[in-house]
């Protein structure tokens, strides 16, 4: 099977910046993400087994979903500048891996990841559709619109980095309470706290839930508004139907950004390729350097002498790396 693996770059990235203690280059500069970001493309590599690999990334500039709603994720915090920093870092040792990254001005990563995924989805076969499956890795709840069983599966971190699970549309509806085609619907009508967008002012989870179970969608809950007895609901659902319908726009990961995924240019054979080693014994990864070749037994007494090397000058980050991962 050729098995596609889409990493949510930046999900990623904070994740690691938040489950790993600090960590810095013979320079000094911080590289813990980077240390997270290469421990999960091993772990991604050795347990999923894909045979394609592409990165997608968020821009610094603003969206359209910024431009459709001035409060969009201006709640969120102020990016720190040792995460910032690691960023450039990031792409170049993603580049290193010679695994493709995607990333576009007034686009988020999710808009890349589904516009693939929709892609391999859609496919009928051919050069420029030779993939049975995708997988996207992320810790963004709002991928899970994406999944389409056997076709479109979503793998979430749910210890540290260690730990994940894989989610079709039966372990979606589990967690969401809803298919995956409706989580949009779901975010419209609740809102989404993270997002910063409000949804309908008084219409919680289990009401949504019940709401989209018995309708199917945003759209048909207000083709039949009248047929709603309760009265106070469907108060509430009469007030808040524009910030509903504007919650499914920004909500929807869209599937046509202008991009072109060549399927030959993410195929994947071996992730020990000559730079990214540069670039992991440039950061002093050595416990990285000894996992990645670990089948290469030319290189066992180098990894060796590097860890102990390393130890020697890092002793407790270096075994709080080892716990973690």
């Amino acid at each position: 099977m050729n098995r596609l693996v889409l990493i949510d770059g930046n999900a990623v990235m904070h994740r690691a910046y938040h489950a790993l203690p600090p960590l810095t280059s013979p320079e000094g500069k911080p590289v813990h993400i980077v240390y997270g970001f290469v421990s999960m493309i091993l772990k991604i590599f050795q347990a999923l087994k894909p045979t394609h690999i592409a990165v997608a990334f968020d821009r610094p500039g603003p969206t359209f979903r910024e431009k459709l709603f001035s409060g969009y994720q201006t709640q969120r915090p102020k990016m720190e500048d040792d995460f910032i920093s690691q960023i450039p870092l990031v792409h170049e040792t993603v580049a290193a891996f010679h695994i493709p990254i995607f990333e576009m001005d007034g686009f988020e990563a999710d808009d890349m990841i589904g516009t693939i995924t929709d892609a391999v989805v859609r496919s009928k076969g051919g050069k420029q559709h030779s993939i049975d499956q995708v997988v996207i890795v992320t810790g963004d709840r709002d991928i899970l619109q994406l999944v389409t069983d056997d076709k479109a599966l979503v793998y979430m971190p749910t210890k540290g980095l260690s730990e994940g699970r894989l989610y079709g549309e039966k372990d979606v509806a589990e967690r969401m309470g809803v298919l995956p085609k409706l989580i949009i619907d779901l975010k419209a009508l609740m809102g989404d706290a993270s997002d910063n967008y409000p949804g309908v002012a008084g219409i919680g989870p289990k009401t949504a839930i019940r709401l989209l179970t018995e309708y199917g969608s945003v759209e048909k809950i207000y083709r039949h508004i009248d047929a709603i007895a309760n009265q106070n609901v469907k108060a509430k659902l009469v007030a808040g139907k524009d910030s509903a319908l504007l919650g499914k726009t920004l909500a929807t990961i869209r599937t046509d950004a202008p991009i072109v995924f060549d399927p030959e240019a993410a195929r994947i054979n071996s992730l020990a390729t000559p730079e990214v080693r540069l670039v992991l014994e440039r950061f002093r990864f050595p416990s990285l350097i000894k996992r990645l070749y670990a089948r290469d037994g030319s290189d066992t007494a180098v990894a060796a002498s590097m860890t102990k090397k390393h130890k020697a000058n890092n002793p407790q980050t270096s075994q709080q790396q080892q716990e973690l991962f």
